[in-house]
């Protein structure tokens, strides 16, 4: 066998490995753990014998599984955290990370509870999301847009969650937007959401922040509609009781 065929097979070995994984992922989220091999086998447009060689067994191709997903959200982290502020990346890398996992609890749930599985390949992707979702937490803290009495694990915590709360949701914008009011207990007491900032960091304005014409409350002024002026009905009506007066 030549050099240069020994290369080509392990080039197909790999894409081949991709393609089961890919496919893999797809069909437990679809259709639950109990699918065949077979039928992953099918949708990666391989053979059954190809998974086996890759994956001699099921746990071994959920271990696989979740540790792509996790490794894909490592490199979309560090992404963010060289192309944005430190703010809009931690809260754009959380709203990803929410919309890429649910739907996928039951494959963290096997994998996370089968202590007797060789896990060399997972244990490492997860140092690899906890060391990068900790450095956009600290970053974002440091910059003042994150409370400083959240950790890593009260992130991971709050994370899983909103990702439940989304696949349980039926209305997928109705779903994002209760994560994102969640999420939003994140931030210090003066941070204000703007969806495209909350997204990726684009388009972020540089707005004075109004506030009331009574107490001088901070306000959150709506993308539409009339400026506010007031804080609540109360203020309203003493602004409007004053001005009566005058």
């Amino acid at each position: 066998m030549t050099e240069a065929t020994t290369g080509g097979d392990r080039a197909d070995a790999r894409r081949n490995r991709a393609r089961v994984l890919a496919a893999a992922g797809e069909v437990f989220a679809e259709q639950g753990l109990d699918v065949p091999l077979g039928e992953i086998a099918h949708r990666a447009g391989v053979g059954a014998g190809t998974v086996y060689r890759h994956f001699p067994s099921k746990q071994a191709l959920l271990e696989a599984v979740f540790a792509r997903h996790l490794n894909d959200l490592v490199v979309s982290g560090e992404r963010r955290m060289a192309r944005f502020a430190p703010t809009p990346a931690f809260f754009g890398f959380l709203l990803e990370v929410v919309e890429k996992t649910h739907g996928r609890g039951h494959v963290c749930d096997v994998v996370a509870a089968d202590a007797s599985w060789p896990r060399p390949m997972l244990t490492a992707a997860v140092l690899r999301f906890r060391q990068v979702l900790t450095a956009l937490l600290h970053a974002a803290q440091r910059a003042g847009g994150v409370r400083a009495d959240i950790g890593p694990d009260d992130v991971v915590s709050l994370t899983v969650g909103c990702a439940s709360m989304l696949t349980a949701r039926h209305d997928r914008s109705a779903g994002l937007r209760l994560v994102r009011l969640t999420l939003d207990g994140l931030r210090t007491p003066d941070g204000v959401t703007e969806q495209q900032a909350f997204r990726d960091g684009a388009g972020i304005r540089r707005e004075s922040v109004a506030s009331c014409a009574e107490c001088g409350a901070a306000l959150h002024p709506m993308p539409t509609g009339r400026p506010m002026r007031y804080c609540g009905a109360t203020c309203r009506q003493r602004g409007r009781r004053r001005r009566l007066a005058v």
